[in-house]
Formats: structure tokens, sequence, C-alpha cells
């Protein structure tokens, strides 16, 4: 039981960073689907690293540098997983009018103008809010990037359980192995993680922070609403492009709860 516990969450630690696994960790398709509910733990460790980086780059280095690293650390560890997804949702939904042509585009290896414009956009926005984070010191920023690397992975889990898999093809689509809905023993499992993080700052810094699951809880709404009126449901680019909005709406949202706390 404990072995085979072990063997989903090194399944998800195998299938959502680069980080190396024992070899007796297969690639078996059950342990993928439930590996689903330790998403916002991975959530964790992307911001744990990157936190890290940055604290302690930021001893020796200029902020600037410090989060451009930070941001670099994640990236390595993912493998780009999330923002390869947004990027192509950008271009599949950026230039495709029917739901056919976007799952065509989404599925095209090559990035397109829609894409590279997203990436610039968004890594952007994530760089001057957390370079704006930075100014409220190491130690409760490092708790903020875990809180939004894990919220936000919950809002893709979250797309996942209320929507449908609309690819039918034997791709190798993102989200094949993850497309079965999760049970409700596993969603709470999920929540459960994510909510870690954000009682840690409910309790120490301000229990005012929980507004952010307000605007993140809308830009789900709102992502699930758009990605079910063009294609009927979600792709695992979808996941990924959910991943990367929300994070950065979770940053966003700290820098303006803060202004008035």
């Amino acid at each position: 039981m404990i072995r085979e516990e072990l063997g989903i969450f090194l399944t998800a630690v195998m299938f959502y960073t680069r980080i190396p696994c024992p070899a007796w960790v297969g690639h078996e398709e059950r342990y993928i689907s439930l590996a689903t509910r330790y998403l916002p733990l991975i959530g964790w460790i992307v911001g744990g690293v990157s936190a890290g980086v940055w604290a302690a780059a930021s001893y020796i280095l200029p902020v600037q540098v410090s989060v451009i690293l930070a941001m670099a650390a994640g990236v390595l560890l993912t493998g780009a997983f999330h923002e390869d997804g947004f990027a192509d949702v950008c271009d599949g939904f950026g230039g495709g009018w029917t739901k056919e042509k976007i799952l065509v585009i989404m599925k095209d290896s090559r990035v397109g103008s829609y894409g590279v414009i997203g990436m610039i956009l968004i890594l952007g926005v994530k760089f001057y809010a957390l370079v704006a984070l930075a100014a409220y010191g190491p130690l409760w920023v490092s708790i903020l990037l875990i809180a939004a690397h894990s919220l936000s992975r919950m809002a893709a889990v979250s797309v996942l359980v209320t929507s449908v898999y609309v690819r039918d093809t034997d791709d190798a689509s993102k989200a094949k192995p993850v497309a079965r809905k999760l049970s409700a023993k596993n969603v709470w499992l999920a929540a459960a993680w994510t909510a870690i993080p954000l009682s840690v700052i409910a309790v120490y810094l301000s229990v005012g922070f929980l507004i952010v699951l307000v605007p993140v809880a809308v830009t789900v709404l709102l992502l699930r609403r758009y990605f079910i009126r063009w294609i009927g449901g979600y792709t695992g680019d979808c996941l990924g492009a959910t991943q990367q909005l929300t994070e950065v709406v979770t940053y966003l949202s700290f820098l303006a709860i803060w202004k008035f706390i």
C-alpha cells in the first residue's frame, strides 16, 4: 500500500517535472491518472525550488536578476511543461475559428506568432509582479511562491474535473493520461495540498490573503467557459494555460491585497 502510494507520487514527479525517479517507477497509465491528486504538491516542489533560488541569489545579486534565475529554475524543473501548453493555446485559439482547426493548431509542435507574443506578455507580467513582491521580504515571498504554484495547479485540476476531455484520438497529447475524472477523494486530497500553504499565510501573515481565491476562481470559471464554448471541453494544453494564467493572477492578487493590508 505504501509502496503503491509512493509509486503514484513519484509518477506525478516523473510526469510533471524533470526530476529523476527510481528505475522501478514505470509508466502505468492508472498511476498517471491517479497522480493528478498530487499536482498541487508538485507545485510545492516547483515553487520551493524557485523560492530557494531567488532567496539564495538575492543575497549577492540584484533583485531583477534573482527573479529571472528563479523563473528559469521553475522552467527547467518542469521542462516548460505548462508554458508550452499556454503557447499552444494562444496559437490554437488565436488562429483557429472552428473546433477542428483549433485542435489541429494546438497539436502542432511549432510555435506561431500568437504563442510567442503570449509567452512574452505572460513572462513579462510574471517577472514584474515577482520583482514587486520581492520588496516584502524573502521569507513571505518564498511562501507566496509555493502557494501560487500550488493554487494554480489546483486550478488546472478543477478544470479537469468539471469539464470533458475533447481529443478522441490516440495522439501524444499531454492530457491523454489524465483525461479521466478524478474521484471525490482524490479531488479533496489535491485541495488539501493547496490549502496548507494558504493556511500558513492566513495564520502567520493575514487571513485577508485568502481573498486571492476569488480572482483565481473567477479566472478558472472564465477559462472553462471559454474552452467549452470553442472546443467543448479541455485538452492538456488548456490545463497548462490555466496553470500559467492563474499563477500570474495569484501574484497580481497578492500584490493588490498587500497594498491594503
